[in-house]
Parts: C-alpha cells; sequence; structure tokens
C-alpha cells in the first residue's frame, strides 16, 4: 500500500491573521484561496512540499453543525484544544527566534523533552496547538 498525507484541515476563525501567520510567520505558499469573508478555504503548504497541505477552513460552516456545536467549537478554539499538528525544522532556534519576533502566542520555548525530541510550542491565530519539533 502506498498512502501519502495530502490535506488535512485546521480551523480559522478569521482568514486575515491565520493567512498571515501560516505565510508570514512560518513561511509557507498559498496553493488556494476560495471563498470570501470568514467563510474562506485557504491551502497552505511547505515550498519544498508540493503535495502536502494544510486547508485552514471556517470549522462550523458544515449546514450540520448545530448551535450548540458552533459554540462548543468556538469554546474548545478559544482554549487551544480543538485542533493540534506537529511541524519539524532542522533550526529550531532559528524557527523559534522567527516565532518570537512575530508576537505568535508562545506555549514553550525550545525543550529537550525526556522522550528524546527538542521541541518548542506556539498556537495560531485561531489557538490550534503547533509544536515544531528538531529533526536531527
Amino acid at each position: 500500500m502506498d498512502i501519502t498525507i495530502h490535506n488535512t484541515f485546521l480551523p480559522h476563525d478569521d482568514p486575515e491573521e491565520s493567512l498571515a501567520f501560516y505565510r508570514d510567520v512560518l513561511g509557507f505558499e498559498v496553493r488556494l484561496d476560495v471563498g470570501g469573508g470568514k467563510m474562506r478555504w485557504i491551502t497552505v503548504g511547505p515550498v519544498n512540499q508540493p503535495g502536502t497541505s494544510i486547508v485552514l477552513h471556517p470549522p462550523a460552516a458544515d449546514p450540520g453543525t448545530t448551535d450548540d456545536e458552533r459554540r462548543l467549537i468556538a469554546e474548545m478554539m478559544a482554549k487551544g484544544t480543538y485542533a493540534i499538528i506537529v511541524l519539524a525544522t532542522k533550526d529550531l532556534d532559528a524557527t523559534f527566534e522567527r516565532l518570537q519576533a512575530s508576537n505568535a502566542e508562545i506555549v514553550q520555548e525550545p525543550t529537550q523533552q525526556p522522550y528524546g525530541v527538542r521541541d518548542c510550542a506556539v498556537r495560531d491565530p485561531a489557538g490550534t496547538m503547533i509544536r515544531i519539533q528538531e529533526l536531527h
């Protein structure tokens, strides 16, 4: 079996803030931007990985989502418990400096974890937890 990760979906509640974070701070390229206002689906990804993308989407846009579910999603996003993604970089210190300079919400500075990974953590504008591991 030959399966790859093509897209993953992360929520946004402000497409312009999310776009600025993923494009300008993380350096991802914009691959697709459809919709309008807060109802935008923005596909971004690493320049050197054209087959792997993140789709930033309005999480409560599904017509089957109830008002109670929309409230719960908004609460979880605000707490940072709705979504998480793990990224990797060869230079964690330089990446972290760029994140700090951008005024990203820092959750954890670069740390050697007891399970053998050195990483840091930030939140994107929608509250998504982003852990960034250092590659060896």
